[in-house]
C-alpha cells in the first residue's frame, strides 16, 4: 500500500498522501490543455475620454452622483439598504407627483422598465393600441406583439403630437384595454399634452400607459392629477444617474389588473407581484428576488436627492428656459427646429432639420472629433433627417448651450460638402 501512495511534505504543513494514480491523471490533464493567454486589452490601464454629452442620453452626472456610485458595496438586504430602497420609492413618487404605494425603481434601463409595464399588464390576445409619432411607437409595438397582444396604432407624422379628439375615436373604433403614449418622444423631439388624458381613457374602461424616459423632471408630469395608471422612466436623462435604475409607478386600477391576471407574466424578474414583495411596497417584510445594482442605486438616490433639494418646479423652469436659449441661438445660426409648434417642443432634447449640403454624420463626428461634445443623429423615422441635442438635469445650462453653438457653427462652416 505504501509504494502505491505519494506523501507529501512541506515544512510546517501536515503529511498529506494522494494516489498515485490521481497525481498521474491531473498530469495527463494539464498536458493536454492549453491555457488562453489574457486580453492585452485587458493589461492596460482603463480608458475613458472626456465628453459633453449633448445627445438624447445619458447626460453626464454631477460630482455628487459620481461619488456616491463610487462608494463601498453593501449587502442588498441589509437593513441601510433597505432603509435607501426606501428613500428612493419617497423619491420617485415625488418625481411622478403620486402617492401609488406600487412605486419602484427595476434594475435595469428604460427599456426593461417599458418591459415590465407591458408584460404585468398585457395578456395574450387583449386589445392594445399604441400612438405613434417616432422609434418609441414603434417599439412599444414591437413589444406588445411579443406578448401576443392583438395591437392597434394610431400614427401620426414625426414632429406632430396626439388630440384627445383623435384618441378617442380610435378608443371607441378598438375598445383597448391599455393606451400606450410617449410624452417626451426623444426621437423627434415632441412633447405629447397629457391633460384630460386619463379621464378619456378611464371613460372607455382603458388603462393608460406613459412613456416618460426622456421628460421626467425636465417637463410637468402630474402622475394622480392627470390619471395616469403606469408610468416608467429612466436614470440617465434628467436624474443625471447611471443608466441601469428605471423608475415605474402602478395606480390601483392597474394594479387591480395586475392581480387579476389568468395567466402569470412571462418573466418572473419583472413580475410585479413578486417585486411588490421585494420593494416592501405592501409594508410588508421585504423578500429576497435579486440581486439589486447596489452602486447604481446609490446614484439614483442621489439624482432624486437633487431633484427634490432643488425642487420639480424649479428643475421645468430651468428645462424650459434654458430650452428657449437654445432654440433662439439655433435660429440665428440659420438652422431650422424640426418641431414646428414652440409649444410642442420637448425641453429636454430638441431637434434641427439637417441643413441641405451637409452630411448628419460628418457633422456630428466632427463635433465630436473637435470639440468632445456628442450631438445626435436621428432614430427610427427621423433618422438622417435630424440632429438632437440634450439638455438633460446636470448638462442643462446656458454655459453648455454656448459650447454646443459655437460647435456647430464650426461644423457649418468646415462640414459644407460642397466646399469649393
Amino acid at each position: 500500500m505504501g509504494s502505491s501512495l505519494l506523501v507529501l511534505q512541506a515544512a510546517g504543513w501536515a503529511r498529506v498522501q494522494l494516489p498515485l494514480l490521481s497525481i498521474q491523471c491531473c498530469r495527463t490533464m494539464s498536458s493536454q490543455k492549453h491555457l488562453m493567454p489574457p486580453p492585452a486589452a485587458l493589461l492596460q490601464p482603463l480608458s475613458v475620454p472626456d465628453r459633453l454629452l449633448l445627445g438624447p442620453g445619458p447626460s453626464n452626472c454631477p460630482p455628487r452622483i459620481l461619488s456616491a456610485g463610487g462608494r463601498q458595496l453593501i449587502g442588498h438586504v441589509h437593513k441601510e439598504m433597505i432603509q435607501i430602497m426606501d428613500e428612493i420609492k419617497l423619491g420617485i413618487q415625488y418625481a411622478f407627483q403620486t402617492q401609488n404605494p406600487l412605486t419602484l425603481a427595476v434594475s435595469g434601463t428604460g427599456h426593461c422598465a417599458m418591459e415590465a409595464a407591458f408584460l404585468n399588464i398585457v395578456e395574450q390576445g387583449e386589445k392594445v393600441l399604441i400612438a405613434v409619432n417616432g422609434f418609441w411607437g414603434e417599439r412599444a409595438i414591437d413589444i406588445a406583439k411579443r406578448l401576443g397582444a392583438d395591437v392597434y396604432q394610431l400614427v401620426k407624422a414625426p414632429g406632430e403630437y396626439f388630440t384627445l379628439e383623435e384618441i378617442e375615436r380610435n378608443l371607441v373604433q378598438h375598445t383597448p384595454i391599455l393606451f400606450f403614449i410617449t410624452h417626451g418622444e426623444s426621437s423627434t423631439g415632441v412633447v405629447q399634452p397629457l391633460d384630460g388624458l386619463g379621464e378619456l381613457c378611464h371613460r372607455h374602461n382603458c388603462l393608460l400607459l406613459v412613456d416618460a424616459v426622456a421628460s421626467l423632471g425636465g417637463t410637468p408630469l402630474f402622475m394622480d392629477q392627470q390619471g395616469i395608471d403606469i408610468v416608467y422612466s429612466g436614470s440617465q436623462k434628467v436624474l443625471s444617474a447611471p443608466p441601469g435604475a428605471s423608475p415605474i409607478s402602478f395606480s390601483m386600477r392597474a394594479r387591480k389588473k395586475i392581480y387579476n391576471r389568468k395567466t402569470k407574466p412571462v418573466s418572473f424578474y419583472l413580475d410585479m407581484e413578486e417585486l411588490t414583495k421585494y420593494w416592501g411596497c405592501d409594508d410588508n417584510l421585504i423578500r429576497y428576488h435579486h440581486t439589486a445594482p447596489i452602486n447604481t442605486f446609490f446614484g439614483l438616490r442621489e439624482g432624486l436627492a437633487i431633484l427634490a433639494e432643488q425642487g420639480l418646479e424649479n428643475f421645468w423652469k430651468r428645462h424650459k428656459e434654458t430650452s428657449l436659449y437654445l432654440c433662439e441661438g439655433l435660429q440665428k445660426l440659420g438652422l431650422q427646429l424640426f418641431v414646428k409648434e414652440p409649444e410642442a417642443r420637448l425641453p429636454t432634447i430638441t431637434t434641427i432639420s439637417v441643413p441641405k449640403g451637409y452630411d448628419w454624420k460628418e457633422m456630428t463626428q466632427y463635433i465630436m472629433k473637435n470639440h468632445g461634445i456628442e450631438v445626435s443623429g436621428g432614430l427610427g423615422p427621423s433618422a438622417g433627417k435630424v440632429f438632437r441635442i440634450g439638455l438633460m438635469g446636470y448638462n442643462c445650462t446656458k454655459f453648455n448651450v454656448d459650447r454646443v453653438l459655437h460647435a456647430l457653427e464650426d461644423a457649418l462652416q468646415h462640414c459644407l460638402k460642397n466646399k469649393l
